[in-house]
């Protein structure tokens, strides 16, 4: 399996986010994807390539223009407002919620990074527009790849994506690549793709985007909101609206699930996925799931997650794969590639 390799991911590296009433140490870091890269080369399962370049209007066919406009300025407005901001990250502190107005760009900065954003627990730092870019670009040279006759591609980069809205940031992401392959796929001309998120936190941004739409569907296995961030979207009730009505699967699993029950809701997400007629798979691959994880509560094992791999692969769909969260990073390459090795090995 190719493997389209985020090199300036590295870029974006926050100091602190803020974590249950304090800030602490980011559990997002560079070395999640360093430590997938290692293993990777290690297993020598594929090339690794680095990603091609696409204008940010193919971004744009996901996020809104004001919001694109947003991140691409947003760190030197920072360090504008006070040059001893360029030691420290950006962190959200204002937010409109239900009776605000959300149609005016306010002229602050602070209010609109409020604006965009949903949590405080995901800092902008000098490097996060170049290397969320740049991951936008892995998923759209992995989607090329597949359009060109290949099983399968791995977009391999951070910050990940699948919290991201189509105008807004949180949960540790910025641009949806997950939700950018997906349209890439629709723009190319498949009439019906599929969005699998198999990572522990509901992909609350790809199900925001597309929840109106009925060409992709999308289907995601995670912890219950209920007590699980980001609690407020990823309930079993949410089922698609508009044209978009029966195309959005939620499967909430309580915290403490094993593989046995994690793997049955699986199925059932990829049999929904086959009903569906989907011409490409997009799965979001968290592997948060795993039961080290250390904000996470599933309890799947290293070994598990080959297994996982041989099931995605028995739904016989080209298929682009982007990495998303965990943050065992000790395990995480692991973890993540024996995804990939399960994968390949049931594709023969």
């Amino acid at each position: 399996m190719r493997t389209i390799y985020n090199d300036k991911h590295a870029l974006h590296q926050g100091k602190f986010e803020m974590f249950r009433g304090q800030l602490v140490p980011c559990f997002e870091v560079p070395d999640r994807a360093d430590f997938v890269l290692r293993e990777l080369q290690q297993r020598k399962l594929g090339a690794i390539d680095g990603p091609q370049d696409f204008a940010d209007s193919a971004i744009a066919r996901v996020h809104a223009q004001r919001y694109i406009d947003f991140l691409a300025h947003a760190w030197d407005e920072w360090v504008a407002l006070d040059p001893a901001n360029a030691q420290r990250d950006a962190i959200p502190s204002y937010w409109p919620i239900r009776s605000f107005r959300s149609d005016v760009l306010p002229a602050s900065f602070p209010a609109r990074m409020g604006l965009f954003s949903y949590d405080a627990g995901s800092p902008l730092t000098s490097g996060t527009w170049v290397a969320a870019r740049a991951g936008a670009c892995c998923a759209l040279t992995a989607v090329q790849h597949v359009l060109a006759g290949e099983r399968a591609a791995f977009a391999l980069t951070r910050p990940p994506g699948h919290h991201a809205g189509a105008d807004f940031f949180g949960g540790y992401c910025f641009l949806n690549n997950a939700a950018i392959a997906a349209q890439a796929l629709r723009d190319a001309g498949l009439a019906k793709v599929a969005v699998l998120d198999v990572d522990y936190h509901h992909g609350n941004g790809t199900q925001a985007i597309f929840y109106e739409r009925a060409d992709v569907f999308f289907a995601s296995v995670h912890g219950d909101p209920h007590t699980e961030y980001p609690y407020y979207l990823g309930y079993a009730d949410e089922r698609g609206a508009g044209a978009g009505q029966g195309c959005n699967l939620n499967l909430p699993l309580a915290r403490g699930t094993g593989f046995a029950p994690w793997r049955a809701a699986l199925g059932q997400a990829l049999q929904a996925i086959a009903a569906f007629g989907a011409d490409a798979l997009v799965v979001s691959l968290g592997v948060d799931t795993f039961e080290g994880d250390p904000i996470s509560g599933f309890g799947l094992r290293s070994a598990d997650y080959l297994r996982v791999g041989e099931d995605i692969a028995a739904a016989g769909l080209p298929t682009v794969f982007v990495f998303e969260g965990g943050y065992a990073v000790a395990e995480v390459g692991v973890n993540a590639v024996n995804v990939l090795e399960g994968f390949g090995q049931r594709c023969g």
